[in-house]
């Protein structure tokens, strides 16, 4: 019997960065991405964000790749928000996504992080921390639209 479990940190960005995401709709749209991921097989462990974007903790399934699975998740929360929500505008998540493997060893650290975006984000700018993340990484985070 075939096993996969590879955790992956996935983030990604409201159009524009648009500070859509209130605390109710960041509610909400958490809800209705557990609910979409259950329904659809994709192991979601974790998910929260703030104003301008999500982070998402997902073990992908040995047929899922994630260029798949954050095209789903983007695509339904996008088409729920803007069927079954009260933003004035058309909601849409920018194209970029960044995704980035995480070792078993890590996992809970990156569900704490997850958990705890509001205070984060108190100190630190979703920019300010995209910036981190190139300086880590040596990668392009996520575009600015």
């Amino acid at each position: 019997m075939s096993f996969a479990r590879i955790w992956v940190h996935l983030v990604f960005a409201t159009k524009n960065r648009t500070p859509f995401l209130t605390r109710e709709i960041r509610y909400q749209v958490k809800k209705r991405i557990m609910q979409n991921c259950k329904e659809h097989g994709i192991f979601l462990q974790s998910v929260n964000g703030y104003r301008d974007h999500l982070h998402c903790l997902i073990s992908l399934g040995k047929e899922q790749s994630i260029s798949l699975v954050a095209q789903h998740i983007k695509g339904e929360s996008s088409h729920w928000l803007n069927q079954n929500y009260f933003i004035n505008k058309e909601f849409m998540w920018q194209d970029d996504y960044f995704a980035i493997s995480v070792s078993e060893s890590q996992v809970k650290n990156v569900i704490r992080y997850i958990k705890n975006q509001e205070q984060h984000h108190a100190s630190k700018t979703f920019s300010e921390e995209a910036y981190e993340y190139n300086k880590i990484f040596g990668i392009k985070a996520i575009s600015d639209n």
